[in-house]
């Protein structure tokens, strides 16, 4: 299968809705596409990356580095796409983009109970940390839970 992986652009934008829609468990509050994407492409844009079949989105990753520590966000691919290199080739370019502005780690979260997102990142390289993840909403979203 031929895809690119490119630089998002607000033209994939119900794309890249419609994917999350499909393939990420909760799109509401701070992690509905109409709040993070805008958040996203104000701070790193080189960092949200989509996976484009001829002009149609089939997967993104969004990465982040703060100098100390890189981060991987919603790598998502289309349900009809899975196990055809595009998660990988995603991880990849981001991996890429991250260690150009010098991130020496990058860390990520897995849903807990999402063994098969356990099993991808593992097989690309990612171990699993003993660490306990916290979250505190804030602002807006304060009573939201995370």
């Amino acid at each position: 299968m031929q895809f690119d992986v490119i630089t998002y652009d607000d033209r994939y934008f119900e794309d890249v809705k419609a994917l999350w829609r499909q393939a990420l468990i909760d799109q509401t509050g701070w992690r509905a596409p109409e709040f993070v994407i805008p958040a996203k492409i104000a701070i790193q844009p080189e960092l949200f990356l989509v996976a484009v079949a001829g002009n149609r989105v089939i997967g993104t990753t969004m990465a982040g580095y703060d100098g100390h520590r890189g981060w991987l966000y919603t790598v998502a691919v289309l349900q009809a796409f899975r196990r055809a290199g595009v998660g990988s080739a995603l991880l990849r370019e981001a991996e890429k983009r991250l260690l150009a502005l010098g991130c020496p780690k990058i860390n990520l979260q897995v849903v807990a109970g999402n063994a098969s997102a356990a099993a991808f990142y593992e097989a690309l390289g990612y171990a699993i940390e003993e660490r306990v993840s916290m979250g505190k909403p804030i602002g807006a979203f304060a009573k939201e839970g995370s």
